[in-house]
């Protein structure tokens, strides 16, 4: 399948399903309700999607998802791989996107179908964008190495204005962070414009740039319509700004790709609204072709939740989410196209261990808002507590004992009560 592309789906339906996976590969191929004039059988052959693959998984007596079609007396699921020609869609990102994740959600006849993964040629590869700076470049830019970036992100995460938001900055940079980011609900309000907000927390960097020789990379929510993209990121690059952020499902594929197009900066994808398309298990689609789309589009960073057990997720699929990151799209081609995961959600001291030991690597983004603001000693205090607490785990020392010369992790530990088993399962 060299010049095909293939998805993977769960499908469940109670009719027969290689007739339904049949029905599926047409309704995005080739296939009308009625046959036209024009859909010969050289049309067919050239054009068709293939369903390459079936497997049988199970049985239920009650359907997943709501329908119009009858009840059945049984609902099979099973695993399903459909194949395309590539030059169905050319190398269009959003055409593919419509492929694999289009009308054939809405089947009647499926009462589950959910996008496991998707095969892309090699060919396709190339074609795309990608990032532009991934793991290297961010950290050429931030100056790190032999371990993760330690970031925190704005608190409060809305309401502060120009000045405030500068003064947070202040304090995190003099605490030693690498990296900051606004929150996602923080982009161009009227109390604080995006302009405003890049003058004033790029003084602030640039000026401890100056003094210190370390550069912070600060993510600036630039989310919005394509030019306004393109003036704000302008903007951050302008100020001195290392890093741009975009809500990657309210841009949209077609807004990342024109950013990337444009931009000069990484670009850290924000996956706000994810659990939209992905907690109901027979609905919506896995992390891994969500991580790879944005990647070929070009986004540098992306987010995977965190171990702190704040959001829904289990920690299984968060690393297993970080993983799919951390790993090529394609091993025939020369450019590094991994993006750095950013741990981000209820981090503190006490998931650096389980975060390194099951996602393996120190290229990540471990991000924490209050493990580093809400220390007892201050956030100077907080960073350092986290840098030393990932030294101690790289080190495979055990905290506590790795605590009792390191100030800032000792309070920490006495501070963050550690996770119950039942809590970090």
């Amino acid at each position: 399948m060299s010049d095909r592309f293939s998805a993977t789906y769960l499908i469940e339906t109670g009719a027969d399903v290689a007739s339904v996976a049949d029905e599926l590969a047409g309704e995005q191929s080739t296939s009308t309700s009625r046959r036209v004039p024009l859909e010969t059988e050289e049309l067919f052959q050239q054009y068709r999607a293939h369903v390459e693959s079936i497997e049988i998984l199970g049985e239920r007596n009650e359907p997943s998802l709501g329908s119009i079609e009858k009840p059945y007396p049984v609902y099979r699921q099973a695993r399903i791989v459909v194949s395309w020609p590539t030059h169905n869609i050319g190398n269009s990102l959003p055409m593919l996107w419509t492929t694999i994740l289009g009308n054939q959600t809405g089947m009647r006849r499926l009462s589950g179908i959910r996008l496991e993964r998707i095969d892309l040629p090699s060919s396709f590869v190339s074609e795309t964008l990608r990032p532009a700076f991934g793991i290297e470049g961010t950290r050429r830019l931030t100056g790190t190495a032999g371990r993760p970036l330690i970031g925190s992100v704005i608190k409060p995460n809305i309401g502060l204005v120009p000045e405030q938001t500068a003064e947070v900055v202040r304090g995190l940079a003099e605490s030693g962070v690498d990296f900051v980011k606004d929150d996602e609900l923080m982009s161009n309000p009227p109390y604080c414009p995006i302009e405003q907000r890049v003058t004033r927390v790029m003084d602030v960097i640039n000026r401890h740039a100056d003094k210190t020789g370390k550069k912070v990379m600060y993510a600036f929510n630039i989310s919005g319509d394509a030019d306004e993209l393109r003036r704000r990121h302008d903007a951050v690059a302008e100020a001195g700004g290392t890093c741009v952020m975009v809500n990657l499902n309210s841009v949209g594929l077609a807004g990342v790709i024109a950013l990337r197009k444009h931009s000069v900066l990484p670009i850290h994808g924000h996956r706000a609204g994810w659990a939209t398309m992905t907690r109901a298990a027979m609905q919506g689609l896995d992390f891994s072709p969500f991580q790879m789309v944005h990647r070929l589009a070009g986004v540098d960073h992306i987010h995977v939740s965190g171990l702190g057990r704040k959001f829904w997720e289990s920690e299984e699929s968060i690393v297993g989410s970080a993983k799919a990151c951390l790993s090529p799209m394609t091993e025939e081609l020369e450019k590094d196209d991994r993006a750095m995961p950013v741990v981000s959600g209820g981090s503190t001291i006490h998931q650096a261990k389980p975060t390194y030991d099951k996602i393996g690597s120190k290229d990540l983004i471990y991000v924490c808002g209050s493990g580093i603001m809400s220390h007892p000693m201050g956030p100077a205090a907080g960073v350092r507590s986290i840098v030393d607490a990932w030294e101690g785990v790289i080190s495979n020392i055990d905290l506590r004992s790795y605590a009792s010369s390191r100030p800032a992790l000792s309070a920490a530990l006495e501070h963050w009560p550690e996770p119950n088993v039942s809590e970090s399962a």
